[in-house]
């Protein structure tokens, strides 16, 4: 791993970062009624753009934004400038966290246009985002968001709109629970952005069509388990190295199961809940490899998880993976729509660090006279590995990321000494169960909250 790369300045990201923040702060207040500060705004945001392919659109749409005539085709060469800076900081943010792990990635073919869907329903989706930017995110009421409602009930009717469906649900719920604007103490300036623009993009014709994918047939090596938890959903992405079985190079990809979660279930509790693909997990829990058949392949390096296409392998040690078969795979290019900042996820194996915590209960490894910040806050609470563990360790398995302007280390596993003797400590150790105390604990108190629940629910469906 070479640190010292990581600290080294890129080249336009803090200009690229700065101008979709000066656009971020003109959807705050709006663009019903423009005021010169915004003008100015959108007029750097435009320049950011010159000399690409999207420079003369993002320049008409930012002169119409400016005097408050903007339509729709306006908003979404906003939306689409927006994204492809995002685009090219993510790209040069993969490409330096690439080269410091001394890796290559794959040259990013064109995407495919999805398949043809409804246009009455997309061009209502982005009537209403283009609502939402004239009125701002001070300006929200509950008249103004609520239209989202009727959309979103005829969407889910269509299999390939549901993506958006979703989407535009989540993004109505989160501005109706912070209704009236005007009364805000803090905006969520990047957040509703990010949603807005993403959403707008999704309403042009073919983007939410299904990824092409090949098939699979090989090898899955797993590196390690990165446990996403949302109040009402719950995730667990695998990250491992594929050996192709016609012999063509590994591939760097990633598995992803998921399930709904209700609010009571946590801690290690939240594996039951993904238990029905426990193949998968208990492949990792177990520290063996998978074998695949013609399992589905995104262009982005995603499977699409399937039980009939896999079956559990040999023993495969993850930190030999690490050694011996992460160096050489290749990584494949990031979706073209998933390409942000905060999708900045590069499997990476460091060794011969000196660990130590620093103040505020931040971690750090110090090697070869430069520091990685190690980001223990994302260590999940349904596994064994903790803070101390880290610091205790002499080699991480862990997903170098970009947050808050530097690279951090997510840790996935950690080689460290338990009782004077040599051990390996993953995240998601507890994936295929556990007898480990805690572990047992909080699966058992999951049980019965999901006893409980279904209960309720089958009096809920009598009644």
């Amino acid at each position: 791993m070479r640190a010292d790369l990581l600290a080294e300045k890129i080249d336009g990201l803090d200009e690229a970062l700065a101008a979709v923040d000066s656009f971020d702060r003109v959807l705050v207040t709006g663009l019903l009624r423009p005021r010169p500060a915004q003008a100015a705004a959108l007029a750097e945001f435009a320049d950011a753009l010159d000399g690409s392919p999207l420079a003369a659109r993002v320049a008409e749409a930012a002169g119409k934004a400016a005097s408050g005539a903007a339509g729709e085709e306006h908003f979404t060469a906003l939306a689409a400038g927006r994204t492809a800076l995002l685009g090219a900081a993510h790209d040069a943010l993969i490409s330096r966290a690439q080269e410091a792990a001394g890796r290559t990635s794959a040259e990013a073919a064109a995407p495919a246009v999805g398949a043809g869907t409804p246009a009455n329903l997309l061009v209502a989706a982005r009537s209403w985002l283009s609502d939402l930017a004239r009125c701002g995110w001070r300006g929200i009421d509950h008249e103004v968001v609520s239209g989202a409602a009727r959309i979103v009930s005829a969407m889910l009717d269509d299999p390939g709109l549901r993506r958006l469906a979703a989407l535009l649900d989540g993004f109505a719920a989160e501005l109706a629970a912070s209704c009236p604007g005007a009364s805000l103490e803090r905006v969520p300036v990047r957040r509703w952005a990010d949603l807005w623009a993403r959403a707008m993009l999704l309403t042009l014709p073919g983007a939410t069509g299904t990824p092409e994918t090949v098939p699979a047939t090989g090898r899955l090596l797993p590196l390690g388990v990165d446990l996403q938890e949302h109040a009402t959903a719950v995730q667990a992405q695998v990250h491992a190295v594929f050996e192709p079985a016609d012999g063509s190079p590994s591939l760097l990809v990633r598995a992803s199961v998921s399930a709904p979660k209700p609010d009571s279930v946590v801690g290690a509790g939240l594996w039951q809940l993904l238990r029905p693909h426990l193949p998968l997990l208990a492949a990792v829990g177990e520290g063996r490899a998978t074998e695949l058949t013609g399992m589905p392949l995104t262009a982005a390096g995603d499977l699409l998880w399937s039980e009939e296409h896999a079956r559990t392998g040999e023993p495969a040690d993850s930190f030999a993976t690490a050694r011996v078969a992460l160096p050489t795979a290749t990584a494949l290019p990031t979706a073209p729509l998933d390409r942000h900042p905060t999708a900045v996820a590069v499997p990476v194996f460091v060794d011969g660090y000196a660990a130590a915590a620093e103040e505020g209960g931040s971690v750090a490894f110090t090697f070869a006279g430069q520091t990685l910040d190690v980001d223990v806050d994302r260590i999940p609470a349904a596994g064994p590995l903790t803070p101390e563990g880290v610091i205790a360790s002499g080699a991480c398995i862990g997903l170098l990321r970009w947050d808050a302007g530097a690279f951090r280390l997510q840790p996935l596993a950690v080689e460290t000494t338990v009782r004077r003797k040599a051990a390996t400590v993953h995240a998601g150790a507890w994936a295929g169960g556990t007898t480990d105390k805690a572990g047992t604990r909080a699966e058992k108190a999951a049980t019965d909250a999901a006893a409980v629940l279904r209960e309720r629910a089958g009096r809920l469906l009598r009644k």
